[in-house]
């Protein structure tokens, strides 16, 4: 994996897209601590620490952005009735195993949170939604799904937007849910939302 040097979070950096492979594995910079979100470097995109490595992806584009938001309103309304649960979004970052990661939604148990702390959760969360972008085949979800597994996350949903698909997996089963089918959850009562609804801002 490639690897680009960062001198500090001022120094600009100039990548040949056509030339890489995302994620890009980026050098850490002095003083880095993956469990201290301000030692990490500013970049316009996304970062996620991994097998010792700070990798980057860059900022979403319109599929997936659009899909992003209307995940976190859907699931938001859900938590209004049921606030014992917490909905996050914005590559909501966690510590777990050692390694940091952001999903593009996760929604959590509330009492297991504890007070904000204005660093990365320590707990897995019941659901992690990864919504594909321009630069991630469903190969590299399916790791991270794995990942999620293995770190005690009850539910992934990974959301494609070209294809309008939503592939539901647990530690028992992946099942692929299209058009009104209700996406499995189980774990959050109440919830009723069909993959459909997922995808209502993208223009048929």
């Amino acid at each position: 994996m490639q690897h680009v040097h960062v001198e500090s979070e001022l120094t600009p950096i100039r990548l040949p897209r056509e030339q890489l492979l995302f994620p890009l594995a980026l050098r850490q910079p002095r003083g880095f601590k993956p469990d201290r979100p301000k030692t990490w470097p500013h970049l316009e995109g996304r970062l996620e620490f991994v097998a010792g490595e700070l990798l980057f992806m860059p900022p979403c584009a319109d599929f997936q952005q659009d899909v992003s938001a209307e995940t976190v309103r859907l699931l938001g309304n859900w938590s209004v009735i049921h606030p014992e649960y917490v909905v996050a979004g914005n590559e909501a970052g966690m510590l777990l195993g050692g390694e940091v990661r952001g999903a593009d939604v996760a929604v959590w148990k509330r009492s297991r949170l504890g007070a904000y702390k204005g660093t990365f959760r320590r707990v897995p969360p019941v659901l992690a939604v990864e919504i594909a972008g321009e630069d991630e085949e469903e190969q590299a979800l399916r790791e991270k799904a794995r990942w999620y597994l293995k770190n005690g996350v009850e539910l992934i949903w990974l959301v494609f937007p070209r294809t309008r698909v939503v592939l539901s997996i647990t530690s028992s089963s992946a099942r692929r849910i299209v058009g009104p089918r209700l996406l499995p959850a189980a774990s959050l009562p109440g919830l009723k939302l069909s993959a459909r609804e997922l995808f209502r801002q993208l223009v048929p």
